[in-house]
């Protein structure tokens, strides 16, 4: 719930500065006006055109593929079938993050992007072909999945390594917001377009759309000049860094040079509250993130309806959690009180479809759902980057990111199961009950939590963990 951008975020934020060797690709200003900076950096534009191309083809191929499943293929185990994808389609960037940084950090990403884009783009088209002439089978729905969410997780990170070099310094904070609404653009878009378009043209059309929008941005990445010192300043950072973690490892305590990063084993251990918080967002997501399985079963069992009433789902979810990342930073009330009174919401939102049972009320919950993952993401995030020692936050957010996202599959896999076993009402049901202890454990973590805590004596030139009531 709250590891959504987090790690772009954090990068964006420790990535290094750009060269100044290289002339910006920037167009000029009318009337000393400054353009939008996709339009005023042709480089940045055409990646954040990629970007854009293939988080919205990852989306709509994913929640078309769901709705497929439920819908039209998946027979009397349409639960266990549309759980089993959905855990397939995000294993990888939880499998695959150690790869994924090596990869990152040793090879140019202007290759990188192209060649992830441009694998996906092979993928989804061979996949359409197979399609157009046969029927689909599961397995090859499943490995394609697994595929090309592989060359997502490679292609996002990445995305957001390689800002510094496609803008100047002083950009760098409008191109990471230009990223971050991208992801929530795209995903909605994609999301809204998936059922849609398996309605009207069958997993071969949603397939062939992706393989189109997978290749354009590889065009697109390949037509556009990297700088060339950066890539190779960043693979001999990387070098030098990885040398200097060896140096620094051999060198006693008291030695002058840098410190080594601390494992996160000792970050959490000098920071309970954190601790806590973070086993509670594991396990509200348990029951949060099952939306995406319970929501197209709901729409084909109780509501009786088609893809449109799963895009609408999918479109008010999005455009709740939008409006909620830009209004969270001004619901008044500590982060630990406006968190649990969200999971309260969260619970009524989830719980309600199941107790009317209608499409209006299923939308509004939605929305409404949206709103309060949008809130909890803002306030906690920013929560963290307060209280973890600012030597630290690189490798603990990249573990949070790690952690949340290992409950996804495990919820898809668990609530698929119980999907062809048990009402998509009593599933939402579920849901809200799941959550609402999270929401009271949220609180009273809060509560334990002193007002003027005795920190433990933080790392030199590190600043110490702040009380949770001096981080609101």
């Amino acid at each position: 719930m709250t590891a959504h951008g987090t790690a772009h975020g954090t990068a964006a934020g420790t990535a290094p500065e750009t060269a100044t060797g290289a002339a910006p690709a920037t167009a000029p200003a009318a009337g000393g006006r400054r353009l939008p900076l996709v339009l005023r950096n042709r480089r940045f534009g055409a990646v954040w055109a990629a970007q854009v191309l293939t988080q919205a083809a990852g989306r709509m191929f994913q929640v078309g593929a769901v709705w497929w499943l439920v819908g039209y293929a998946g027979g009397t185990d349409r639960g266990l079938a549309s759980g089993v994808f959905l855990a397939v389609s995000t294993l990888p960037a939880v499998a695959l993050a150690p790869l994924v940084a090596r990869v990152i950090a040793r090879c140019p990403h202007r290759t990188v992007l192209g060649g992830s884009a441009a694998a996906a783009g092979l993928v989804a088209l061979g996949t359409a072909v197979w399609t157009y002439s046969t029927a689909l089978p599961m397995a090859v729905a499943y490995g394609a999945a697994l595929l090309l969410a592989g060359c997502q997780a490679l292609f996002d990170p990445c995305l957001t390594t390689s800002v510094p070099e496609l803008v100047e310094d002083a950009d760098i904070e409008a191109a990471t917001g230009f990223e971050l609404a991208t992801q929530s653009l795209a995903g909605l878009a994609g999301g809204l377009l998936g059922p849609l378009v398996v309605d009207a043209a069958g997993p071969a059309g949603i397939i062939t759309g992706c393989a189109g929008a997978y290749l354009l941005a590889a065009a697109l990445i390949g037509a556009t000049r990297f700088p060339t010192g950066p890539d190779a300043h960043a693979t001999d950072q990387a070098k030098d860094a990885h040398a200097t973690e060896q140096a620094t490892d051999a060198r006693a305590p008291d030695g002058g040079g840098p410190a080594a990063p601390r494992p996160l084993r000792r970050i959490l251990a000098e920071l309970p509250f954190v601790r806590r918080v973070l086993l509670c967002f594991a396990a509200a997501n348990l029951f949060t993130t099952a939306v995406f399985v319970v929501m197209p079963l709901f729409t084909r069992a109780v509501l009786h309806s088609d893809g449109s009433t799963v895009a609408a789902l999918e479109a008010a979810l999005g455009a709740g959690t939008l409006v909620g990342s830009f209004t969270g930073g001004r619901v008044p009330g500590s982060p630990t009180a406006v968190g649990a009174g969200c999971l309260g919401l969260l619970a009524v939102a989830l719980g309600l479809p199941g107790l009317l049972g209608n499409q209006a009320a299923a939308v509004g919950s939605m929305a409404v759902a949206g709103w309060c993952v949008g809130v909890i993401g803002v306030r906690f995030v920013a929560l963290f980057q307060r209280l973890v020692p600012t030597g630290d936050r690189a490798g603990f957010f990249a573990v949070m990111q790690a952690l949340l996202g290992a409950t996804f599959p495990v919820s898809s896999l668990v609530f698929g199961l119980l999907g062809d076993h048990l009402s998509p009402r009593t599933l939402c049901l579920v849901q809200a009950l799941g959550v609402l202890p999270v929401a009271a454990a949220l609180w009273w973590t809060g509560r334990r939590e002193p007002a003027t805590p005795d920190p433990a004596p933080a790392p030199q030139g590190a600043p110490a963990a702040q009380p949770i009531e001096d981080a609101r």
